[in-house]
C-alpha cells in the first residue's frame, strides 16, 4: 500500500481544498494517471499515481480541506482490478493479457475492420507535455515545429511551450508520422497533458486521425457550461455571483476558489463605490481598442508577462536606490592582453572581463555581507554563500542565469560556466534550478553600447550591478589629463536593509578590486 498525500503546492501555500476525484475505489489505474485535482487560490494541481496499481480508500472528500503532506487516499501498487471481480474475472483476464492494453487500441477504429493504412498497423503514441520544473504548473503553447502528416525522429521537438519562466520543447515519444494536432497555439496546457498523437512507423495516420475525431467529439460534447471547483462553487453562492461572467483560471478554463474571491472582492468595490456618472458619460470599455492599419497587435509571451510583472513589484516593494562609481579598466584590459594567449591555451576559453566582475562583486559581498542578504517579513537572512546571477539578453526576453559558489571558483571556471550558460538560455533550455536562488545579479548593457543605466533589482534579492561600455576618456591623473579606458558602474540596492554607507563602500570596493587586480590575490 502506497499513501496518495498532498504534494508541495508552490512557495507560501500551506492548504488546498479537494476538487473532483477522477478515480474512485477499485479502478485500476496506470503510473502518471491523474488521481484528483487540488485547487489552491492560485492554481489548480493535479495529484498523479506514482506507480501502476489499483485505488484504495479514498480519505479526503471532495471539498475537504487538507494541508501539505495530508494523506489523500492509498494506491494499492501490488494489486489488480481484475482481482476485485473474483477468480473467474481473474482467470479471464489472464486468458486474454494483450486485449488489456494493444487490444483496446487496436479496436478503437470502427469504420472498418482493416487498419485505415492499409494494414501496415502503426500504433498511435501520444506526445504529452514533461515536467517544466519545481513550482511550474503549466504553459501555454507556443509555436508548432511540425504539422499534420509530416515525419519525426524519436525526441524530435514538436513543440514549443512557454512558462513563466522558460520555453520547454516537447520531444516525439516515437518515430512516425503526426497523425493530430490536440492542441493550437495559445491554448494552456499542463505536466502530463497530451499536445499531439503520432502515429508510429510509416502507417497509422488515418486511424490516427479517425480515434482523436471521435475524442474531440466526445470533448466537444462534455465542454458545456463553465465548471468550477467546490470552494469556489460556496464562494460564489455565499456572495451570489454569476458564474457565467467569472473567468477561470483552472484546467480546463475551471474556476477557482482564487478566481471566485476576486470576483466577489470586485463586486463588493462596485457595491461601496461612488454612484455611477451619467448616462451621457460613456462608459470605460474593457476591451483592447482597435488597431490602426498601420499597427500591429502581438500577444505577449507568458515569459515577457512575467518580467513585466516582477519588475514592477520590484519597484513597488523595495526601495531601490542606485549610487554610482566610475572604473579605470587599463589594469584588467593588460592583463588579459598579457596573458589571453597562455590562458587559452591551457583553458580552451577566452579570459572575458565577466569573471573579474563576479571575482569583484564577490570579493566586495564578504565585507559588506548586507548587499547579499534580503528581507523575508521582519526577518534578514544573511547568505554565506555567493550564487551570482548574470543576465542574459535573448529573443524570448531576458533572463537570469545562475554561478554558483562563484567565491569557489577560478577565472577559468567562471568563464567556462557562464558560456555554458549563456548558449542554454539562448537555446531557450535553461531549467528552473538553473535561475532561481541568485543572491546577487550582475547585468552587462555595455554589450549594447549602454553609457549609462539604474538596473531594478532582482528581488528578492537586495542588490544588483550595472555595468556598461568601456569608452575612452580624459581624466585627470597626477596632474596631467591623461586619455583611459573608463567604464560607468551602477549599483542599484534595496534602502530598506543596505544603508548608504554601505552601499557607496561596496561600489568603491568593487572599483578597487578592478583597477588593482592584485587586492583579489592578497584578500586586501
Amino acid at each position: 500500500m502506497t499513501d496518495i498525500t498532498v504534494p508541495q503546492l508552490g512557495e507560501s501555500v500551506t492548504e488546498a481544498t479537494v476538487g473532483s476525484w477522477q478515480v474512485k475505489t477499485g479502478d485500476a489505474v496506470s503510473r502518471d494517471d491523474v488521481l484528483v485535482e487540488l485547487e489552491t487560490d492560485k492554481v489548480a494541481v493535479e495529484v498523479r499515481a506514482e506507480e501502476d496499481g489499483v485505488m484504495g480508500e479514498i480519505s479526503a472528500q471532495e471539498g475537504d480541506t487538507v494541508e501539505i503532506g495530508a494523506k489523500l487516499g492509498v494506491l494499492d501498487a501490488g494489486g489488480k482490478a481484475a482481482t476485485r471481480g473474483g477468480d473467474k474475472d481473474s482467470a479471464k483476464a489472464e486468458e486474454k493479457p494483450a486485449e488489456s492494453d494493444a487490444g483496446k487500441k487496436a479496436a478503437k477504429p470502427k469504420s472498418d475492420d482493416k487498419p485505415a493504412d492499409g494494414g501496415k498497423g502503426g500504433e498511435t503514441v501520444e506526445a504529452t507535455v514533461p515536467q517544466m520544473g519545481e513550482s511550474v504548473t503549466e504553459g501555454t503553447i507556443g509555436s508548432w515545429l511540425v504539422k499534420v502528416g509530416d515525419t519525426v525522429e524519436i525526441d524530435q521537438a514538436l513543440v514549443e511551450i512557454e512558462t513563466d519562466k522558460v520555453a520547454v520543447e516537447v520531444p516525439s515519444p516515437v518515430a512516425g508520422k503526426v497523425a493530430e494536432l490536440l492542441v493550437g497555439e495559445g491554448d494552456t496546457v499542463s505536466p502530463g497533458d497530451a499536445v499531439a498523437k503520432i502515429a508510429e512507423g510509416a502507417g497509422g495516420s488515418a486511424a490516427a486521425s479517425s480515434d482523436s475525431q471521435d475524442d474531440s467529439k466526445a470533448e466537444t460534447a462534455s465542454g458545456g457550461d463553465k465548471k468550477a471547483m467546490p470552494s469556489a462553487s460556496r464562494v460564489i453562492e455565499e456572495n451570489k455571483l454569476d458564474a457565467g461572467s467569472i473567468e477561470g483560471s483552472g484546467k480546463d478554463g475551471r474556476i477557482t476558489k482564487g478566481d471566485a474571491l476576486k470576483a466577489a472582492e470586485a463586486a463588493s468595490k462596485a457595491s461601496t463605490s461612488a454612484p455611477a456618472p451619467a448616462p451621457s458619460a460613456p462608459a470605460p470599455s474593457a476591451a483592447p481598442r482597435e488597431t490602426g492599419p498601420r499597427e500591429e497587435r502581438v500577444r505577449m509571451t507568458r515569459l515577457r508577462q512575467t518580467i513585466a510583472k516582477r519588475l514592477k513589484d520590484a519597484q513597488n516593494s523595495a526601495a531601490i536606490l542606485t549610487t554610482y562609481n566610475e572604473a579605470d579598466m587599463s589594469a584588467i584590459m593588460a592583463a588579459r592582453k598579457a596573458h589571453q594567449e597562455a590562458f587559452v591555451a591551457k583553458h580552451d576559453v577566452k579570459l572575458g572581463f565577466m569573471s573579474f566582475f563576479i571575482k569583484a562583486c564577490v570579493s566586495a559581498l564578504k565585507e559588506i555581507p548586507a548587499v547579499n542578504a534580503e528581507i523575508d517579513g521582519t526577518d534578514i537572512i544573511y547568505k554565506n554563500y555567493y550564487d551570482m546571477g548574470v543576465a542574459v539578453g535573448t529573443d524570448r526576453g531576458l533572463v537570469v542565469p545562475v554561478v554558483r559558489d562563484a567565491d569557489q571558483m577560478s577565472l577559468a571556471e567562471i568563464e567556462k560556466e557562464i558560456i555554458r550558460l549563456g548558449k542554454r538560455a539562448r537555446d531557450g533550455k535553461l531549467s528552473i534550478e538553473e535561475m532561481q536562488g541568485a543572491t546577487f545579479t550582475l547585468s552587462n548593457g555595455g554589450v549594447y553600447g549602454s553609457l549609462m543605466s539604474m538596473p531594478i533589482l532582482n528581488a528578492p534579492q537586495s542588490g544588483i550591478l550595472g555595468m556598461h561600455k568601456i569608452q575612452e576618456r580624459p581624466v585627470a591623473e597626477n596632474g596631467q589629463v591623461v586619455i583611459k579606458p573608463m567604464m560607468y558602474l551602477a549599483l542599484s540596492y534595496d534602502h530598506r536593509i543596505v544603508d548608504g554607507k554601505e552601499a557607496v563602500t561596496f561600489l568603491v570596493r568593487v572599483k578597487e578590486n578592478l583597477e588593482d587586480p592584485q587586492r583579489m590575490l592578497f584578500d586586501l
